[in-house]
């Protein structure tokens, strides 16, 4: 099947023949799939020498989830032996190539699809429906706002840069504030509408200014607020037209970071619900290792799913992208080998960024990125760092597959 937002274009191969044996197209939606199931169920019983469909469909975004969970748990197709698989895109595309002078439209991208089933290149398991994809789309929603809500603080920090220029660029002594986002912060860039207004503020006015904002939880208001005002004298000036929409601008920065730190919370709460629910032995077996807490945890979870769908640890390193492409040819071997990517971006995200916290509590991850890092002069953080994430596949793999917890004695032996 060619997946679409509005329809699915359907081509039927069989295994011992090129000729399509059927093609037609649906209606994306819940009728155009029962009218699928239909015609597929019509087909197959008139033709008894078939026993089985295998079903191939491109994993496009969020398109092919409907379909997909509806054809592998439908009840009109469960005799014929149905399978369905999502199939990686840049796959097929490359499986094109290697026909001559092929054109492009839905059909015949439906009929590549089905040839490429055809002959056997599918190596993944069968779609294993829903299970995990509540927990998939919660963590993804997480990651939707974390990214949100870091290009939001460095976009608002341009404005308070132009606003309060030292504030911003003050060495972590001299600042005033432990915490530049915090509700102190809001209030000074926000209440006072310039920073001549700080500077001609009395000192014990100001205190007083900036114990009731932090409800009395500075240990030194005096320093507080002298810090405070010197930032403000040693800031640049500005026209007196530019001061208020910089404010309104700033305010409303903060605005949506509160709102988006506040369904970060919901989300959390949510994922942790929604855990309860799925297999509890897998998830602590992430949790156990140092360094990964019950976000990274859950991300890894919702993006791998089931263990058993993968044969061994280099299937979950191919399914997460990281894996290296050989260039060799004769006598030439190349010295560098680029990351493939092909695989999964949301689990690569997840393990490169776990493995950064994970380095700085378990020695083995250290020693090992330490000795990647100085092998090279060229790019040693990030190589050092991926490689690194590549060990912590195999370390994921052997603790999922054997249902077991963490511990270092092991990990010497991966």
């Amino acid at each position: 099947m060619d997946i679409s937002s509005r329809e699915n274009v359907v081509v039927l191969l069989e295994f011992e023949s090129k000729k399509p044996l059927l093609s037609f197209a649906v209606s994306n939606n819940y009728p155009g799939a029962a009218i699928l199931a239909q015609k597929l169920a019509e087909f197959l019983s008139s033709h008894h020498e078939l026993s089985s469909i295998i079903i191939a469909l491109e994993s496009t975004s969020f398109y092919g989830i409907h379909i997909a969970n509806y054809l592998s748990s439908c009840q009109l197709l469960m005799p014929f032996n149905t399978a369905v698989y999502c199939v990686n895109p840049k796959m097929i595309a490359n499986y094109k190539k290697s026909f001559i002078d092929l054109g492009k439209n839905d059909y015949i991208d439906a009929f590549v699809i089905a040839d490429f089933a055809r002959v056997g290149r599918i190596t993944i398991k069968p779609w294993r429906g829903s299970q995990f994809l509540a927990l998939q789309r919660l963590t993804r929603h997480r990651l939707h706002l974390a990214k949100a809500l870091t290009r939001e603080k460095t976009y608002m920090l341009s404005n308070i840069f132009l606003k309060f220029s030292e504030f911003s660029m003050l060495e972590e002594e001299q600042q005033p504030f432990s915490d530049n986002f915090g509700a102190t912060a809001t209030s000074v860039l926000t209440d006072f509408l310039s920073t001549e207004e700080i500077i001609n503020m009395p000192m014990d006015l100001l205190i007083s200014y900036v114990c009731e904002k932090g409800h009395n939880r500075f240990s030194n208001p005096e320093n507080t607020a002298k810090l405070l005002q010197q930032a403000a004298r040693n800031s640049y000036r500005l026209d007196k037209c530019l001061y208020e929409p910089l404010t309104i601008a700033i305010a409303s920065s903060f605005n949506l970071i509160t709102t988006y730190t506040k369904e970060m919370k919901a989300v959390n709460a949510a994922i942790e619900k929604t855990l309860k629910g799925l297999n509890p032995n897998a998830y602590q077996s992430l949790l156990s290792i140092p360094g990964i807490g019950p976000v990274m945890s859950a991300g890894i979870l919702a993006e791998i799913g089931c263990i058993d769908a993968f044969k061994s640890q280099d299937a979950l390193a191919k399914y997460a992208g990281l894996v290296w492409r050989e260039n060799q040819s004769g006598q030439f071997k190349a010295d560098d080998t680029i990351l493939s990517k092909a695989g999964n971006a949301y689990l690569r995200y997840y393990l490169i960024e776990a493995v950064s916290h994970i380095k700085k509590h378990c020695n083995e991850f250290a020693v090992y990125y330490q000795k990647k890092f100085d092998e090279v002069k060229l790019h040693q953080h990030k190589r050092a760092l991926v490689l690194t994430a590549r060990k912590f596949v195999r370390l994921i793999f052997g603790l999922l597959a054997k249902n077991q917890l963490y511990s270092s004695s092991r990990v010497d032996q991966i």
